[in-house]
């Protein structure tokens, strides 16, 4: 009864009141506000007791880490690593920060972001604003985390003429920071797929991808990887990559990232012509997503963790990932629509879900629509 009130509150008051100010100004309110929660135990007890309750069902161990929840905070929120603390009282099984570089970088020009309503999408580029691999590190060796936490790591941008050599470098130098830190993270997320980077570098062709995971087998890293997988390569062009992979010390691979056509049928035109650069999160990368999960699935799904992200507004939507393929699902821009208790409906839905379909716990539904 409380989660239904306040979930109705947000959708018409707190959203509406948001919607009038600039996102990223809202953005960094919000998680200023929740760093600043996640200081204190008492507002965090009481928010674990109301909004974290766990169920057995949803309980699941892989790649060596236990995640008590199948729902994430994906990479391209918490960039600045401000949420750690507070995201497990509100029913996350698992977090991602970043995505980190080896340098910092401020972000692209304005607007880093946007929102198209109509579409149930925001408009995304940031082109991974963040502090910087040694001051996150720094901050991060200082904390101990309720819930796994994952560390995106990719290329610095820069308008500084690269080759892939350097690219490959400089990520290396990243992984190494984190490495050498006294980090307690389960895990890492290597993001290849953002496409609001300068220049011309990509890791997409079967050759570039080898060379870079080469590199990155010989770090011998303590922490599974997982690979932030792209939705706008054709089904022959991601089996490729697939194939790829399966030939390095990759744990996993998320699909995916931000939609980069433009044209999308999601898509309302008057929402897009708003934004001249960007690409788009949330609905209008749903189908591509759970296109790619499947696909993955039949092609290597015994052999590598897959994470669904993209589009998810419902227990419905983390449900199908799952019988698609899934063992886990991220979000974003459905804390935005449909606000930061949708993970607390997800969790409270998904036991009733499994049950309806005779699985006796989330793992056994993995796949099973396949």
């Amino acid at each position: 009864m409380l989660i239904s009130f306040l979930s109705f509150a947000y959708k018409h008051i707190t959203k509406p009141i948001f919607f009038l100010f600039d996102p990223e100004l809202v953005h960094n309110f919000v998680t200023s506000q929740g760093e600043l929660i996640g200081k204190f135990q008492m507002p965090s007890k009481i928010l674990s007791k109301l909004f974290a309750k766990k169920s057995i069902v949803l309980k699941q161990r892989i790649a060596g880490i236990t995640f008590d929840g199948p729902i994430g905070l994906a990479a391209g929120f918490d960039y600045e690593a401000k949420l750690t603390q507070v995201l497990p009282s509100v029913g996350f099984g698992f977090q991602t920060i970043g995505t980190i570089t080896n340098l910092p970088y401020k972000g692209n020009h304005k607007p880093m972001l946007g929102r198209l309503p109509k579409s149930k999408s925001l408009m995304v580029n940031k082109g991974f604003k963040n502090l910087g691999a040694l001051q996150t590190a720094d901050k991060l060796s200082k904390l101990n985390f309720k819930i796994p936490l994952g560390i995106s790591i990719g290329k610095t941008n820069t308008t500084k003429k690269e080759t892939q050599k350097t690219a490959v470098a400089d990520i290396l130098s990243a992984f190494r920071i984190f490495e050498s830190s006294n980090i307690k993270n389960a895990y890492y997320e290597l993001n290849i797929s953002c496409p609001n980077l300068f220049g011309n570098i990509t890791f997409y062709p079967p050759k570039n991808l080898d060379e870079l995971l080469l590199e990155i087998d010989k770090l011998k890293l303590k922490k599974p990887v997982f690979i932030k997988m792209p939705i706008n390569e054709t089904d022959s062009q991601t089996l490729k990559m697939l194939e790829i992979i399966l030939r390095h010390k990759i744990a996993g691979v998320i699909f995916g990232n931000l939609q980069k056509d433009r044209k999308d049928s999601s898509l309302v035109p008057s929402e897009v012509s708003k934004f001249k650069s960007g690409y788009f999160s949330g609905l209008p990368t749903q189908k591509r997503s759970d296109e790619l999960i499947a696909l993955a699935y039949k092609y290597c799904g015994d052999k590598l963790l897959i994470i669904g992200c993209g589009g998810i507004f419902s227990a419905i939507d983390a449900y199908r990932k799952i019988k698609l393929g899934a063992s886990l699902v991220q979000l974003i821009t459905g804390l935005i629509y449909e606000g930061p208790l949708l993970v607390t409906q997800i969790n409270s839905e998904l036991p009733a879900l499994l049950k309806k379909d005779g699985f006796k716990n989330i793992s056994e539904a993995i796949g099973s629509k396949n």
